[in-house]
C-alpha cells in the first residue's frame, strides 16, 4: 500500500485525504493547528456556489479595483506598498484576462461536478453541516450590474449551469425578508449553503476512523524529494512517503519552492461576521435564502436556526491576518440595510487568507519531481470546488504511482 502525505488540514487537504483513502492509499495529514479547518476553512461565506464561478480577470473588474484603491471600505482593497510577489501576481492576473470567458465556464463545470461528491461524502459519513439546498439569489440594484450578470449567465450556461433572471417581485417571493430597491436578480436553484468548518471537521473525523494518521499541532520544518518519493520533516522528525500532496493554502508557495516548483499563490484576505440570532425577532427576520450582492461583493448564508453569516471583500495586503474594524463595518451596515430587524449585537468578526492563483484557477497536478503533487490555489471557491479537485488529484496520484511501478525495473 502506497503511503501519501497530505500537507494541510483545511477543506482542500481533508477532502484530498478522503479521496486518497477511498482509492486504498495510506494517508498521513500534517496540520499546523490543533484541529482541522482552523484558518481559511473556518468561517467563510458558506456558499456552495457554481453561480459565483465568474473569475476576476476582467477589465471592468480591474478598473473598479483601481477606483476603489483609496476607499478603506471598498469591496476590493490593495495595499500600494510594492513587493515582487504582488507585482508578479498582478502582471500574471492581467495577462490572464484573455482567458476570462473560458476560465469562467470551466470553473462552473468543475463546481457542478463537485456537488455530487460532496453531498455523497456528507451523507455517507453522517456529517451535519447545516446544509440548506434552497438555491442562491444574486441581487442587482441597477441595470448595468444586471446586464453584466446576463452575459455571465451565458458563460455559466456553457459550463452546464442553469440560472434564471428574476424580477424584484420574484426576488421578494424567494426571500420575503429582503429590504431595499432592486433592478432584478438571478436565481440558481441548484446552489446551496453549509458550514465549511463543520463539514471539514466531520470529514477529518471520518478519515481518522478509517485509518488516516492525523498530525495536528505539527508545523512543517522542511520538505524534499528522494529517489523513491518525498520526505517531510516536522517536530517529530523526518518521514519518507511514496508521494506528497501540497494542500497548504497560502503556505503552498513556500513549500513548492522547496520542491523546485513555482506556484504563484497570493493571499487575498476576506472577512466575515457570524451573527448570533439570539432573539425570536432576529431569527424570524434573517433570510433563509442565500444571497450574493454583486455591488458590495458580499454573500450571506443561514447556518441553522441560530446563526447568520455575511462575508466578502478582497484585500491584497500580504500575509497580514489582522481583523480591521473599517473592513468589518460594511458587513454590519449591509445587514442593517437589507435586514433591519436582525440584531447585530452579537456579531463575531473573522478574517482569512484565500489562496489565489493569478488566473483564478486551482493548481491541480504533479510537480516537477516524481512523487510531488499539488491541490491548492482555489481562491474564493475553495469550499465549492474542493470535492472535485480532491477526486482529480487522487486520480493523478494513483496513475502516477502506477506508472512509476510499471517503469521500475524488476529486482
Amino acid at each position: 500500500m502506497n503511503h501519501i502525505a497530505v500537507i494541510g488540514g483545511g477543506i482542500t487537504g481533508i477532502t484530498t485525504a478522503y479521496a486518497l483513502i477511498n482509492r486504498g492509499f495510506e494517508v498521513t495529514v500534517f496540520e499546523r493547528n490543533r484541529y482541522a479547518a482552523m484558518e481559511t476553512s473556518f468561517a467563510n461565506g458558506g456558499q456552495l456556489s457554481a453561480s459565483n464561478a465568474e473569475v476576476w480577470n476582467h477589465w471592468p473588474t480591474i478598473m473598479k479595483g483601481l477606483r476603489w484603491m483609496l476607499r478603506a471600505d471598498a469591496p476590493l482593497l490593495v495595499n500600494p506598498k510594492p513587493s515582487w510577489h504582488k507585482l508578479s501576481w498582478f502582471a500574471e492576473f492581467v495577462a490572464a484576462t484573455r482567458h476570462y470567458a473560458d476560465n469562467t465556464t470551466e470553473t462552473a463545470r468543475l463546481a457542478i461536478a463537485a456537488r455530487d461528491y460532496l453531498f455523497d461524502w456528507g451523507r455517507r459519513e453522517g456529517i451535519d453541516f447545516d446544509l440548506e439546498q434552497r438555491g442562491i439569489l444574486h441581487i442587482y440594484r441597477d441595470k448595468a450590474g444586471f446586464d453584466h450578470a446576463t452575459e455571465v449567465t451565458r458563460l455559466l450556461a456553457e459550463g452546464g449551469l442553469d440560472r434564471r433572471a428574476v424580477s424584484p417581485e420574484e426576488m421578494r417571493a424567494l426571500e420575503p425578508n429582503l429590504r431595499g430597491d432592486y433592478y432584478g436578480g438571478f436565481y440558481t436553484e441548484s446552489d446551496s449553503t453549509g458550514d465549511i468548518h463543520k463539514f471539514t471537521h466531520g470529514l477529518a473525523q471520518a478519515i481518522e476512523r478509517r485509518g488516516a494518521h492525523m498530525r495536528y499541532d505539527c508545523a512543517i520544518r522542511d520538505v524534499g524529494t528522494a529517489a523513491d518519493g518525498a520526505w517531510v520533516e516536522s517536530a517529530g522528525g523526518r518521514e519518507s512517503f511514496d508521494g506528497v500532496v501540497v494542500c497548504a493554502g497560502v503556505g503552498s508557495r513556500g513549500l513548492a519552492a522547496r520542491f523546485g516548483d513555482r506556484l504563484n499563490v497570493y493571499p487575498v484576505k476576506g472577512y466575515s461576521i457570524t451573527v448570533e440570532l439570539e432573539d425570536e425577532l432576529s431569527r424570524d427576520a434573517a433570510p433563509w435564502m442565500s444571497l450574493l450582492d454583486d455591488e458590495t461583493k458580499l454573500v450571506s448564508s443561514r447556518l441553522g436556526a441560530d446563526r447568520f453569516r455575511v462575508a466578502g471583500t478582497a484585500e491584497f495586503n500580504g500575509y497580514n491576518r489582522d481583523i480591521r474594524d473599517d473592513r468589518i463595518q460594511p458587513l454590519l451596515d449591509w445587514v442593517k440595510q437589507c435586514f433591519p430587524d436582525v440584531s447585530t449585537r452579537q456579531a463575531i468578526p473573522w478574517a482569512g487568507l484565500r489562496p489565489m492563483m493569478p488566473n483564478m484557477m486551482p493548481r491541480v497536478g504533479q510537480g516537477r519531481h516524481s512523487g510531488v503533487f499539488y491541490n491548492t490555489g482555489h481562491g474564493h471557491l475553495g469550499w465549492t470546488l474542493s470535492a472535485v479537485t480532491a477526486e482529480q488529484i487522487a486520480g493523478v496520484v494513483q496513475t502516477s504511482l502506477a506508472n512509476s511501478l510499471v517503469a521500475s525495473p524488476a529486482p
